[in-house]
C-alpha cells in the first residue's frame, strides 16, 4: 500500500469515527430528553414529583415529599429513599461499660518519650496523680479519668523523665461513677485525640481496633 492511498484510508476512517460519535451523541440527548419528559409533564403541575438527593450529599426527601409522590415513578431502592418513620428500626442501645478503655499506641518503636509526655499532659491539663499516673479532675478535684503507661507497672516516674520512654498510654473511666457520664466522655475523647496529635500516636478502642467515629457514638449514647 503505497502512502497516497494510506492516507485516504486514514481519512476516511476518521470521518466513520466523527459520524459514529456524532450519531451516539444525539441519540444519547435524545434519550435523555424523553426521560426528562417522562417525569415533567408541562400538562400535569398539580402531581409532586420525587425530590431527589445530590449524589455526593447528604440530604434525604423530607416527609412531605414522600407521601405526595406518584410511586409509580418512584423507586424505594433508590438512595434517596426514606422510609416512614414507623418503618425505622432504631439502632440497638450498647450496655453501659463498667469501664471505657481506650489507647494510645506510638508509631515509633522508640515509644513516647518522658519530657514529651510531660508536655502534653500539660497542653491537655492533666495533673499527676498520688497513684504516679496522670489523671482529669473535676472542680471538687475528684477524679474523672486516668491515664496510665501501657507496660506494668503503668506508672510514670517524676524524675529521670528524659530517660524515660513509654510504648503507649492507656485511657480509663468509669461511667458509674461519675453525675454527667456523656459531658466526660465528650472531654475524654477530645484529650484522647489532642494527644494523638501533640504525641503522634494511634487511637486505638477496647479491641485494639482503630477507633472510628460509630464506635466513640455508640458508646456516647449508652451513656
Amino acid at each position: 500500500m503505497d502512502k497516497e492511498l494510506l492516507r485516504i484510508v486514514i481519512i476516511a476512517t476518521g470521518l466513520m469515527i466523527t459520524i459514529g460519535m456524532l450519531t451516539w451523541s444525539y441519540l444519547r440527548n435524545k434519550k435523555s430528553q424523553e426521560a426528562m419528559d417522562f417525569f415533567d409533564d408541562p400538562d400535569d403541575h398539580d402531581v409532586k414529583k420525587p425530590r431527589y438527593a445530590p449524589s455526593m450529599g447528604d440530604e434525604r426527601m423530607d416527609k412531605e415529599s414522600i407521601e405526595t409522590v406518584d410511586h409509580h415513578y418512584f423507586d424505594p431502592e433508590d438512595a434517596a429513599y426514606e422510609p416512614e418513620e414507623d418503618d425505622i428500626e432504631p439502632p440497638p442501645r450498647v450496655p453501659v461499660p463498667s469501664i471505657i478503655q481506650f489507647s494510645l499506641v506510638a508509631k515509633t518503636d522508640q515509644g513516647f518519650n518522658g519530657i514529651d509526655l510531660i508536655n502534653a499532659f500539660g497542653i491537655v491539663g492533666l495533673e499527676y496523680g498520688s497513684l504516679k499516673i496522670y489523671e482529669r479532675l473535676d472542680d471538687n478535684r475528684l477524679v474523672d479519668y486516668g491515664v496510665a503507661c501501657m507496660v506494668e507497672p503503668g506508672t510514670f516516674p517524676d524524675s529521670d523523665l528524659d530517660s524515660f520512654y513509654c510504648p503507649g498510654l492507656v485511657f480509663f473511666m468509669q461511667p458509674g461513677a461519675l453525675d454527667d457520664a456523656q459531658a466526660v466522655f465528650d472531654d475524654y475523647i477530645e484529650t484522647i485525640q489532642i494527644l494523638a496529635v501533640e504525641l503522634d500516636g494511634i487511637i486505638r478502642d477496647h479491641q485494639r481496633q482503630t477507633l472510628t467515629d460509630a464506635t466513640i457514638e455508640s458508646l456516647r449514647q449508652s451513656l
